[in-house]
């Protein structure tokens, strides 16, 4: 739990009492590659901390296509938020990518804890600021304005994530096909 409590931390310090609280209501779980965390149609009643491994978030498309929004490697809080927010079924998929390590936590005990303690909703509060206004911002208008090419030049930038996806994965979070992934590399080389 040493990890997910320093990740939190890095957005706003727990008190010991708020870290008791929130401890109580973690788990450890292990999930094989393939396996989904969270399935669309389904409600979603967990929020995860990556320790090890790599996921993607994906809905499918009218033709049974993955379509691929974000992937979350270690260190990494993820959920489908707003279903959790809606109370609504989930319209995404998460799936373990590799074999992945995480800290799970109920949905609905974690909202009573925001409501409870000030600073873990503070810790909420920043970390939605940061992941899902300042760090998503930019990613939407790369989507309306920039070409399959700099989107993927721009994902080259992050080595790291980008030697452990597959083709298929990476030309779906571009929104190409495969084909047409290939033609962009050749070009780069």
């Amino acid at each position: 739990m040493k990890e997910l409590l320093e990740e939190v931390n890095t957005y706003y310090p727990l008190s010991a009492e708020t870290v008791e609280a929130l401890m109580n209501i973690c788990t450890e779980e292990k999930f094989r590659k393939n396996d989904l965390l969270q399935e669309s149609g389904a409600a979603a009643r967990y929020y995860y901390f990556i320790k090890s491994g790599l996921v993607g978030y994906y809905t499918v498309d009218e033709q049974g296509d993955s379509v691929y929004k974000i992937f979350f490697e270690e260190k990494s809080f993820v959920a489908s938020t707003a279903a959790v927010i809606k109370d609504e079924p989930s319209e995404f998929n998460i799936v373990a990518l590799e074999d992945c390590s995480v800290i799970k936590y109920p949905a609905k005990a974690f909202r009573e804890l925001i409501n409870r303690y000030h600073d873990l909703a503070l810790f909420q509060i920043h970390y939605l600021e940061k992941n899902w206004v300042v760090k998503k911002e930019p990613l939407e208008i790369s989507l309306k304005h920039e070409t399959a090419k700099r989107r993927y030049l721009q994902l080259l930038q992050n080595k790291h994530l980008h030697d452990r996806l597959k083709q298929h994965h990476i030309a779906s979070y571009l929104g190409i096909t495969p084909t047409q992934l290939s033609r962009i590399k050749k070009e780069i080389n």
